[in-house]
């Protein structure tokens, strides 16, 4: 928070720095934030396609898989662009309106809220395969996988509304350059010239909600599915059993551990430079490993993108 001044005006945009230190190597980062941006694009579009085309894939842990990338894409696409800008343009490139701001840090939390509900979702999913497969039918339908990912994206979307709302009762004057690629809470306000303690506490209290609630369920799940495979005599059938949510699991551990770190704090400041680092990570990295942590790690992923990317698969259409 900054001290107010009498003459200083309220800000109405925000100049985004961004990535300032690397100028002289901007085209380099440049080029390579597109080229991940871009697989991230095709990857995940990818994934959405074979789903929607292949019929052997037509279940619900691949109904929850299409739901995952396209917030995968969204997550990106709400910040990338705009840093992309500020590399290769001008001055106005790197700014963004107050509203445009606000937008993008509610988009922001909203879809990185429903991932959290959906991964733990998908965890679910896993744990009545693996624990009660014959009643699996039963308990995951598709009418109950619709009503898990709608609930998803509705209490995501619930998330961001009092965080937004206690930011935008916020002051903003004297500075308005935002010390990150993207409108993060942390940033913003440490130009604020309001007292921010509500506001902070808020974040942190929803933030560990969010997280607590949908690791909880994750954990359990888990923990649930791990006590059955010890039961599992064959080590054959243990691994078989595994492989089927190994994959998952290693998306929810590069998810939850930049979050938790990012997130549960509650402190506005540490150190800026490290935080861009962990947000890439998040914002850009993870969206760009996962689908490839999908479909390596999955064999009946695998062959769909093999039978749909064949022209015998078009012609039998």
């Amino acid at each position: 928070m900054q001290p107010y001044a009498p003459n200083w005006t309220h800000v109405t945009e925000f100049v985004m720095v961004g990535f300032a230190g690397v100028y002289k190597t901007r085209l380099l980062f440049f080029t390579l934030f597109l080229t991940m941006y871009l697989f991230t694009l095709v990857e995940n579009l990818a994934i959405i396609m074979v789903v929607s085309l292949d019929y052997r894939l037509r279940r619900p842990m691949y109904f929850f898989l299409t739901h995952l990338s396209c917030l995968e894409i969204g997550y990106t696409s709400v910040t990338v662009p705009k840093m992309l800008a500020g590399f290769i343009g001008g001055d106005k490139d790197k700014n963004i309106s107050y509203i445009g701001c606000l937008s993008q840090l509610f988009i922001f939390t909203f879809l990185g809220a429903t991932e959290c509900f959906l991964l733990a979702a998908m965890a679910y999913d896993r744990y009545v395969a693996i624990c009660m497969p014959l009643r699996y039918g039963a308990l995951v339908s598709w009418g109950t996988c619709a009503r898990l990912a709608g609930a998803c994206w509705l209490v995501g979307f619930l998330t961001p509304m009092l965080p937004i709302y206690l930011m935008s009762q916020l002051t903003f004057c004297g500075s308005n350059v935002v010390d990150h690629f993207f409108c993060d809470a942390s940033p913003l306000l440490a130009l604020s010239c309001s007292d921010v303690t509500l506001k902070e506490t808020t974040d942190f209290l929803v933030s560990l909600m969010v997280l607590l609630a949908s690791s909880a369920v994750i954990a359990v799940s888990y923990g649930n599915i791990v006590w059955t495979l010890l039961h599992i005599h064959s080590a054959a059938e243990r691994r078989k059993a595994f492989s089927t949510c190994a994959a998952h699991l290693t998306v929810v551990s590069l998810f939850y551990g930049t979050l938790f770190f990012m997130y549960v704090r509650t402190k506005v400041a540490s150190s800026v430079n490290f935080n861009k680092v962990v947000s890439v990570f998040y914002s850009i990295v993870t969206p760009v490993l996962n689908p490839l942590i999908y479909s390596l790690r999955n064999k009946e992923v695998k062959g769909a993108l093999s039978r749909v990317f064949t022209l015998k698969f078009w012609k039998g259409q």
